[in-house]
């Protein structure tokens, strides 16, 4: 199109045992939100790296405002106007903001300069951001001011977006959506990824729908509803997570006045916390990023130890018992990050899955590996939630950021825990595997399992909670039945009313 800003035709990239992208082609017009769909592995992070200049294709071209565009690195696209926001953070605590955006830029003024800079920018674009904060003191939605700040300093032509809402409370998606508006109305085009498919009809005007590296589709987003687009992605009826009615049982775990210092200059303390989760309930926990979750989870799967009497299982004291000790317990834990955390990403799938499931799965004897049974754990986990991988010795930071995260889960859901504590169980994935996820949480609960999900996707939380509540600044508000909340309450509760509810009795 001779009226496209971007224009990609033909690109092909092959992998090892896959093909990431397929003969694809479309454009992007001056000023157009233009959003990039797929379900997890469908190529979407391949076909953006190849525009930042971090993969270079086997066939195709790309053309950019009418000329050819092949940048070998990112420096080289940055350089040609192209400028890119990731899911995760490359942001460093200790530093403060202005030294974080000096960093990424390839040739940053003088300080005082870059601090008016910022100063200019943020507040021309609703983010106002003081340049002299440490990094480390900043929530999740002012990093991701940061993030963009820094992209915008390098007035982009077209900036790429990669799933840029997942840590944001909704009034900081409002902020987000209203600075992306403006950039459009001058021109900026912006090709916006993400699995939030309401925020996609919201925001964008085009989309593209990739299968299997492939295009599949194209469509004005506005003009489909959030399940039509899903189905166009996956190729399916989509399925909606159904819950077995069914009466709690017994008292599984409990935690009396938890309260543990903050691990670190940047953690947060928690502060005197107690509930009790029963067999069969699923306890939903919300809470803008930076309020405690980690520092929660740590504590209930024995990543960090805990004074006598704070937590117990089944009525065992387990406070000072390390993760392995909760494990063969029946205590199972799946924190948020997933690479590096909960998955070592040099290592392949089989050696990930013994990580975590040789206490429950018997996975070795006498301290020797029984490599073949390990493997058959691996397989089981791939096969049981429709993991894409070319197989069980694939390293697991080579398989896509959803691929790993249903890996993840996959290996703790038939590990068959009592009691289940899962950090951001669906981050990052696409609908159809959200949906696999949350049913797996549900069927777990359904057998008689505690589950404990700590998530910022309140409409994930409101689909599979018996109950819920709220971290802000290390406490919980009072728990109350899901049912009967609205969202002016949760706001509430996640802004700190912590006694603006009634205890359940």
């Amino acid at each position: 199109m001779t009226d496209a800003l971007l224009t990609l035709e033909g690109l092909t990239k092959a992998y090892p045992g896959v093909i990431a992208n397929s003969d694809v082609s479309f454009s992007i017009k001056p000023g157009e939100v233009h959003a990039l769909l797929g379900e997890n592995g469908a190529g979407k992070s391949t076909l953006v790296k190849t525009i930042y200049g971090l993969v270079k294709p086997d066939t195709g071209r790309m053309m950019l405002n009418g000329a050819e565009f092949s940048p070998a690195n990112p420096r080289a696209a940055r350089a040609a106007g192209v400028a890119m926001v990731f899911q995760h953070f490359s942001l460093f605590e200790a530093l403060n903001v202005a030294e974080n955006i000096a960093l990424g830029m390839d040739n940053p003024p003088p300080t005082g300069e870059l601090a008016g800079r910022i100063r200019d920018v943020s507040e021309a674009y609703g983010l106002p951001l003081d340049p002299g904060r440490m990094v480390g003191d900043l929530s999740a939605g002012e990093r991701q001011r940061v993030e963009i700040i820094r992209c915008l300093l390098q007035n982009p032509r077209l900036l790429i977006m990669d799933e840029p809402t997942s840590v944001l409370t909704p009034q900081e998606v409002d902020i987000l959506f209203h600075t992306l508006r403006k950039l459009a109305g001058e021109g900026t085009s912006i090709l916006y990824i993400s699995h939030k498919l309401e925020e996609i009809r919201s925001l964008c005007e085009d989309a593209t729908v990739l299968r299997l590296g492939k295009v599949v589709a194209t469509c004005d987003p506005r003009e489909k509803t959030a399940r039509e687009l899903a189905e166009m992605m996956v190729g399916t009826s989509l399925h909606t997570p159904e819950r077995e009615g069914g009466e709690t049982g017994e008292v599984l775990l409990s935690v009396a006045g938890l309260s543990l210092p903050a691990p670190s200059d940047f953690g947060t303390p928690l502060k005197d916390i107690s509930f009790d989760l029963r067999a069969g309930e699923v306890l939903g926990i919300g809470g803008v990023a930076g309020n405690g979750q980690d520092e929660l989870l740590a504590a209930l799967s024995g990543e960090r130890a805990v004074p006598p009497g704070m937590v117990r299982f089944k009525g065992r004291d387990i406070g000072r018992l390390r993760p392995n000790a909760r494990r063969a317990l029946g205590l199972l834990a799946a924190p948020e990050e997933r690479l590096g955390h909960a998955a070592a990403p040099e290592m392949s799938l089989t050696e990930n899955a013994l990580l975590t499931g040789d206490t429950r799965e018997q996975l070795t004897s006498n301290g020797f590996i029984k490599w073949g049974k390990v493997r058959d754990f691996a397989a089981r986990v791939i096969d049981a939630f429709d993991v894409r991988t070319p197989g069980t010795e694939t390293a697991a930071g080579a398989l896509s950021g959803g691929n790993l995260q249903k890996f993840v889960i996959g290996r703790e859901i038939l590990q068959r825990p009592e009691v289940f504590v899962v950090n951001q169980p669906t981050w990052g994935v696409d609908a159809a595997a959200a949906a696999a996820i949350r049913q797996a949480i549900l069927d777990l609960s359904a057998k008689g399992a505690g589950v404990i999900v700590i998530s910022q996707d309140l409409d994930e939380l409101m689909e599979i909670s018996d109950h819920f509540t709220a971290l802000n600044e290390g406490r919980i508000a009072r728990i109350r039945p899901a049912r009967d909340l609205t969202i002016d309450e949760i706001g509430l509760m996640m802004g700190g009313a912590h006694d603006m509810a009634e205890a359940i009795v």
